[in-house]
């Protein structure tokens, strides 16, 4: 799926992560969403190879990277250490300053990057998401029918870790092509679905800590920002993608592309094209 790529461990001060790495070129880092690995980019990574050194990992919990302990508060799982884990992935590369493209829950790593670590991260694009912070706190019926994984999967261990296990071995068991194999062989080993859960734990609880802080002291996105959601998902129906992100970043832009929530996979020329404008690839 990555033809031309390498695939490497990477050591972090605090986890090891599973890395695939392509083309030459100025750094790109590209993040993925729930519940899936860097696969993913399978359609964009090759792409966008021609023009960037492409860093795409697993993040910490998810595919083959790390799996460590839930940590007090769910702070192991926080957006601010697995931003933390990929400033490490690109310092291991030589890389100081880099874009970062991330989707889902990539995105809002991506997005606690670009506050955490604002002097590393040159442009952020994230792919169909809203702010966390903002959307547990403007809930709505229609958001709650939409994404009730987000509610669901806050209940204790391991009453939804049970439930997911047992659906993702049913995926694996019908699945047929190689990425459907791919993301259920990821997707069914129960450390991993902790891990998945711990995210989402993590995103309601120390990830809004950390989100109300910043919000009290005014901090926003500096470096330019661009938002693409899918015109058919959820977050295309629901809300005013663009609107919303403008009152989070200083200089933000974006649009609507006619797909789903997995617009990358879905139009991945479409996606290519808005995100080659926005990072300069020649």
């Amino acid at each position: 799926m990555f033809e031309g790529f390498h695939h490497r461990k990477i050591r972090t001060a605090e986890i090891e992560l599973d890395v695939r790495h392509g083309g030459s070129g100025p750094p790109l880092l590209l993040l993925h969403g729930y519940p899936q690995t860097h696969a993913m980019w399978r359609k964009v990574a090759p792409i966008l190879a021609a023009h960037f050194t492409v860093v795409a990992p697993d993040l910490r919990g998810y595919g083959d990277s790390g799996k460590p302990p839930d940590g007090d508060a769910h702070a192991n799982y926080s957006k601010r250490v697995m931003a933390a884990d990929q400033v490490e992935v690109m310092r291991h590369f030589g890389f100081t300053r880099f874009p970062v493209v991330g989707h889902d829950r990539g995105g809002r790593v991506g997005h606690r990057m670009a506050l955490d670590h604002a002097t590393a991260v040159t442009k952020l694009a994230v792919l169909d998401i809203l702010p966390t912070h903002y959307l547990y706190t403007h809930v709505t019926l229609d958001f709650v029918r939409a994404y009730f994984h987000w509610f669901n999967y806050l209940r204790p261990a391991p009453g939804p870790e049970n439930e997911l296990k047992a659906q993702y071995e049913a995926q694996l068991a019908r699945a047929t092509t190689d990425v459907q194999k791919e993301y259920a062989r990821a997707m069914s080993d129960p450390a991993t679905i902790h891990a998945m859960c711990e995210d989402y734990r993590a995103a309601a609880s120390i990830d809004l800590t950390y989100d109300e802080t910043d919000l009290k002291q005014g901090k926003k996105v500096t470096c330019p920002l661009l938002t693409l959601w899918g015109e058919r998902g959820a977050m295309g129906r629901l809300y005013d993608v663009l609107g919303v992100w403008r009152e989070w970043g200083t200089n933000v832009s974006g649009k609507g592309i006619p797909a789903g929530h997995n617009l990358h996979e879905e139009t991945p020329d479409l996606v290519l094209a808005e995100l080659s404008a926005f990072l300069g690839a020649t």
